[in-house]
């Protein structure tokens, strides 16, 4: 069994800047473990820009953007193991991982989750119908295109306004595709207001809101596919069925912490964000086990997955070195109008920010964190969004050292 100090799974934009900002605190022994042939995570194939105006004051490509913490993390000489596939993490911190050379087993002062996330298949929709060829999530289509040079199709209609959704409605129209129409269940875009802009209204694709396909048609090659619309329940509407001709249906319906490894573990999972359950620290249930990024709740932005992995290397360092975290036992839920919401725990000793995101639209609202009948923190806004994060800032001597927030729209 092989010793680290630091154990980072996953080499997306999360783990690289997480192992980046861990060696110039002076950790040397770290390791990290990607199960790709390559560093960069999916950051890989979104060739689009948009990316690193928040963290670099500058609009960067996907694989731009991945390139800034990879030539910094080989300039520092960190080491990384590719083709590496993690298999377990026990409660005492060993890893077990199979790669070329069989399975290998470390033992890790500290470790780090940073496996990403996943995108929602057709097989949790439940839609009917046969299985054609012809059917992609949004993020397998994109590969196909950036990554191997491949069309997917011709006749596009797409299931869910998530933003690689609608980044590869824009993609496949500028590749010779007529993409139809993107239909979204809710009544309001689930993806960025900036890409319902750029990727639809600047290509005159429609958005049908309150609208999900019932059926897909097709046996060997996909067909088409029959459109209703739905009720406030998300029910489909009798009679409202309406068919489309096409050859390829894009599923954009949404993101899925990647937290087989956390499970298997033993850590907690929040019911909303689907990541652990963290602290102020970032630190998980289990000391010494820490995550950041998608897989610890979906960002709508790289930048704020890079910069939250940069926080949590400054408690792991400390953690490796031997200091005392400050323990968290305030307890942080989610009230009336208010969804994800990370952190989970607070000490009450250190100043901190909230991350969540509301549950319908919002124009002039405010978020109030309330603690024993007073308030806390007050954060106003004039807009959001689900799709976007709102950060709250909470002052250090802010909170009482007893006493559970709540976190609620005003």
């Amino acid at each position: 069994m092989m010793e680290k100090d630091v154990i980072i799974i996953g080499g997306g934009p999360a783990g690289l800047a997480a192992a980046v900002e861990l060696r110039k605190k002076g950790i040397e022994d770290i390791l990290i473990l990607e199960r790709e042939a390559s560093l960069g995570g999916i950051l890989r194939q979104c060739i689009h820009d948009g990316f690193g105006l928040t963290r670099f004051g500058e609009t960067l490509s996907g694989p731009e953007y991945a390139r800034r913490f990879i030539d910094e993390a080989e300039a520092l000489h960190i080491p990384y193991a590719v083709d590496t596939m993690v298999l377990h993490i026990s409660p005492d911190k060993t890893v077990t991982a199979a790669c070329r050379d069989g399975l290998k087993v470390w033992k890790a002062k500290a470790i780090m989750l940073a496996m990403g996330c996943r995108e929602r298949s057709r097989g949790a929709l439940g839609i009917p119908g046969e299985r054609p060829a012809g059917v992609f999530t949004a993020g397998t289509a994109q590969a196909y295109i950036n990554m191997y040079n491949r069309m997917p199709g011709k006749e596009v209609v797409i299931l869910g306004s998530g933003d690689i959704g609608m980044i590869m409605a824009r993609r496949m129209t500028l590749e010779g595709a007529r993409v139809k129409a993107v239909f979204e269940i809710m009544p309001y875009a689930s993806g960025l207001p900036r890409n319902i802009q750029q990727c639809l209204h600047d290509y005159g694709i429609p958005l049908y809101l309150s609208h999900t396909i019932t059926e897909i048609k097709g046996g060997s090659r996909l067909q088409g596919v029959v459109v209703s619309e739905v009720d406030g329940h998300m029910r489909p509407i009798a009679g409202t069925e309406k068919e489309y001709s096409c050859d390829t249906l894009i599923l954009s319906v949404g993101l899925i912490p990647e937290n087989e490894l956390s499970e298997g573990a033993g850590l907690t999972l929040d019911e909303q964000t689907k990541g652990a359950v963290v602290d102020e620290h970032f630190q998980t249930d289990i000391p010494g086990v820490f995550a950041a990024g998608n897989v610890l709740h979906v960002h709508d932005l790289v930048d704020f997955v890079s910069m939250e992995a940069e926080q949590l290397a400054d408690c792991a360092a400390s953690y490796i070195r031997g200091r005392a975290l400050a323990p968290c036992t305030i307890r942080v839920a989610a009230g009336s109008g208010v969804g994800n919401l990370v952190p989970q725990r607070l000490s009450g000793t250190e100043a901190v920010t909230l991350s969540c995101r509301v549950r319908s639209p919002q124009r002039d609202g405010t978020l109030v964190v309330m603690q024993n009948g007073r308030e806390a923190a007050v954060h106003a806004f004039k807009r959001a969004v689900p799709a976007e994060m709102l950060h709250i800032r909470i002052a250090a001597g802010a909170l009482q050292r007893q006493g559970d927030l709540e976190v609620s729209m005003k």
